[in-house]
């Protein structure tokens, strides 16, 4: 018995928006002729979800026979070419046979006996309801976090806000597609779920990444770090004291040490370069230094000078000697095929040789043969 207000239907009413292999292997299953025509109420229905739907695929595991089928010979064979069709949509249709209430529905979704009661509630909404009414069934469940296995034979678990969210994103579902979604209601699907609290970061989250922004640094406060503070203390008569700038220096840059052979930028200007009058003083080791020898830096790279050079030589001369390795196998060569064509001419002769002997051993033969013949014949 029909209800007195029934949900209306979106679409086809009589197919319930659904795959026509999948209708006609529902309609044609004897689980569906048999056993489910026998259930007369919405409560019967509830109670052979809870006992006998173990997942949400369309085919039961293992049935779907496609080896050797190309193109669309799956979808046009009939019922032979489908497989065995699963309880949970021949429970499916058998709901949208009995024409459910808004608050039928509404009981599926928020029923608390099985998980899989409530996923063919929202299956049975994405089905039959308008699209523009989507968002406001789904909402409130969207971050329903109790976990479901949507695969036959189990190994795909997920909970069910994640399950509608991938119904109303996507069309594909295990070798089936849901009813199409227009365009612009589809976009304004994607903008909700994008605003909504679910895919927003958290408040600590939100924190993490405004303290991990670049902040603007005072030119009062800027510093150039070791180099300046090096280069202030050679300048400075008093070794000890530091740099009125050290002090402000910004604490987010770690000093970096240096090598105690690197010279300040006054130090590497050239004699003759004269510094301000303010900064005319320089530490006794200025001094000193011009009749150093050079350091160890300079030495190194003097040393690196001349081992360059010498690698070069090296290396010209390993080239010379690959291209005279290059240059043997040549002659070799050019020396086999000359060799090659003195024996195909000794062979040719010796063959026209032969050809001659055996002709005039063939001819001898035959004479010898045409004389005892004749020898014959006469006696």
């Amino acid at each position: 018995m029909a209800p007195n207000n029934p949900l209306p239907i979106w679409g086809n009413e009589k197919t319930m928006n659904m795959n026509p292999l999948i209708l006609t292997n529902i309609q044609s299953s004897p689980y569906f002729k048999v056993n489910l025509y026998e259930l007369k109420t919405y409560h019967e229905v509830i109670d052979e979800i809870y006992y006998r739907v173990e997942h949400l695929e369309p085919w039961e595991r293992g049935s779907r026979k496609t080896a050797g089928q190309t193109g669309m010979c799956g979808g046009v064979r009939g019922v032979g070419a489908g497989g065995i069709v699963s309880s949970a949509y021949c429970l499916l249709y058998k709901l949208f046979t009995l024409r459910l209430t808004r608050k039928q529905l509404t009981g599926l979704i928020t029923h608390q006996d099985s998980p899989f009661i409530r996923g063919l509630g929202f299956m049975y909404i994405r089905y039959t309801q308008d699209p523009k009414e989507l968002w406001d069934w789904y909402e409130p469940y969207l971050e329903d976090e109790e976990e479901i296995d949507v695969k036959a034979g189990g190994g795909h678990v997920m909970p069910i806000g994640e399950m509608i969210r991938q119904w109303m994103t996507k069309l594909e579902w295990y070798s089936t597609l849901f009813p199409r979604i227009p365009v612009p209601v589809q976009k304004d699907l994607m903008q909700k779920l994008k605003n909504h609290q679910w895919s927003r970061p958290e408040p600590e989250e939100q924190e993490v990444v405004a303290t991990t922004q670049p902040q603007h640094i005072p030119d009062e406060e800027l510093s150039f770090g070791e180099a300046e503070r090096m280069s202030y203390r050679r300048r400075s008569p008093d070794k000890g004291t530091s740099s009125p700038q050290q002090s402000r220096r910004s604490p987010r840059r770690s000093p970096v040490r240096r090598s105690p052979h690197r010279r300040s930028p006054d130090r590497r200007r050239s004699p003759h370069h004269r510094s301000p009058p303010d900064h005319r003083r320089h530490s006794p080791d200025h001094h000193r230094s011009r009749g150093r020898r050079p350091s160890p830096s300079r030495r190194s790279a003097q040393s690196s000078g001349g081992d360059f050079a010498r690698d070069l030589q090296r290396e010209r001369d390993r080239q010379k000697r690959t291209k005279d390795r290059d240059s043997q196998p040549r002659s070799r060569e050019r020396k086999r095929s000359h060799s090659r064509e003195r024996h195909l001419k000794k062979s040719s002769k010796h063959s026209h040789r032969d050809r001659r002997s055996r002709s005039r051993s063939k001819e001898r033969h035959r004479d010898r043969h045409g004389r005892e013949k004749h020898r014959n014949g006469d006696h």
